[in-house]
């Protein structure tokens, strides 16, 4: 049997005490979340996370550590994704850009403000744990 995840990127980024999130609508349930999504062929793991942070916040994010890399599962779905979670700082925000769908809008929001929020998954206040935790791997530790 093998096995085929979805293999995705996301940037954690921290600004005094908040984290950049977005607010999306999946389904028909609105959900906090990370800026992340799949990489695409042909695209490193930095190039992935660089265009969706910018696609999904209109924020420009520069990697400066790999946090981690993530299994998670959804309960009663086939596929697992495997999370490559990066930190890093953002810069030359482009506010009138549009937001890729399915980002409703984009937020500064504190860990406790997210644990009352319905999150996308447990991967969101997992990478933002590890953060807090100092958890900072090289980025060479991966090559794409």
């Amino acid at each position: 049997m093998s096995w085929n995840p979805d293999i995705t990127v996301a940037a954690i980024v921290a600004h005094d005490d908040r984290f950049l999130i977005v607010e999306e609508r999946i389904g028909n349930r609105r959900v906090y979340n990370q800026p992340a999504g799949h990489v695409e062929a042909g695209e490193s793991f930095l190039q992935a996370v660089r265009r969706e942070t910018l696609e999904e916040s209109a924020w420009h994010f520069e990697p400066q550590w790999l946090l981690g890399v993530y299994r998670w599962q959804a309960p009663g779905r086939p596929r697992s994704t495997l999370r490559f979670a990066y930190a890093g700082s953002v810069r030359d925000h482009e506010p009138q850009r549009a937001l890729d769908q399915p980002v409703l809008a984009v937020h500064w929001l504190t860990r406790a403000q997210l644990l009352a929020a319905p999150l996308r998954t447990p991967l969101v206040l997992q990478c933002i744990d590890d953060y807090l935790a100092g958890v900072r791997l090289p980025l060479t530790a991966v090559h794409s």
